[in-house]
């Protein structure tokens, strides 16, 4: 099973409450940014990355799993915002929630590898290792820039999206443009036009400052 943004929502919370050694439905839900229903339990115990133990709700190795990547994207971005973009609090913890969901695992190793391999976050909560951590990985084999950096005629793969708002986050990803796509510069005056798969898209600069790429050769 692979969560979804709502799911990813639900596991971080039961990541939280747990790291406080709770695990009562009661407590997930107060550590969870959105309302939590017995459906969704349900959903997640039914997909085996859940496991309810009397009135406990408990990972399974796989749920583990999932919820400690989501917690590191998300610890990674708060970072990120923190230290790079020098957001506040309140930007820092919405811009963060927005990126964990767009961030390709690819790129998560650069990212955490450019900020030094942070052990903590923000507000002191310890960020799980990465295979990069364990590594010293110490140089970025990749360099991640924005959309409107780029010249016509360049190719680049989408890595993350920082929106504005989330309305804008889903109108670009109902365009088809989300993490992963390759995409092709056609023209960056007066609007950032872009090419890829059947799709021709023209964007502002300001949508396109908040698109992260990776230059590609094709």
């Amino acid at each position: 099973m692979f969560p979804n943004e709502r799911q990813d929502e639900i596991l971080e919370a039961i990541w939280t409450a747990s790291e406080k050694k709770e695990y009562s439905l009661e407590e997930i839900k107060k550590a969870c940014v959105i309302d939590i229903s017995d459906v969704d339990i349900t959903a997640l115990v039914d997909g085996g990355l859940l496991i309810k133990s009397g009135d406990k709700i408990l990972f399974s190795m796989e749920g583990k799993a999932f919820a400690q990547g989501v917690i590191r994207r998300h610890r990674l971005a708060e970072v990120l915002v923190h230290s790079i973009l020098k957001l506040k609090n309140a930007q820092m913890e919405e811009i963060a929630c927005k990126v964990e969901h767009t961030l390709l695992p690819e790129i998560e190793q650069s990212i955490c590898t450019l900020l030094g391999h942070p052990e903590r976050a923000p507000d002191g909560s310890l960020i799980p290792l990465g295979a990069c951590c364990g590594q010293k990985l110490r140089t970025v084999d990749t360099m991640v820039t924005s959309l409107s950096e780029l010249k016509a005629g360049e190719n680049a793969k989408v890595m993350y999206i920082r929106p504005s708002d989330h309305s804008q986050l889903h109108q670009l990803l109902s365009f088809g443009l989300s993490p992963g796509v390759i995409l092709n510069v056609h023209q960056t005056s007066p609007a950032v036009c872009i090419k890829f798969e059947n799709t021709e898209l023209a964007l502002d600069k300001e949508t396109a400052t908040n698109i992260f790429v990776l230059r590609t050769k094709t």
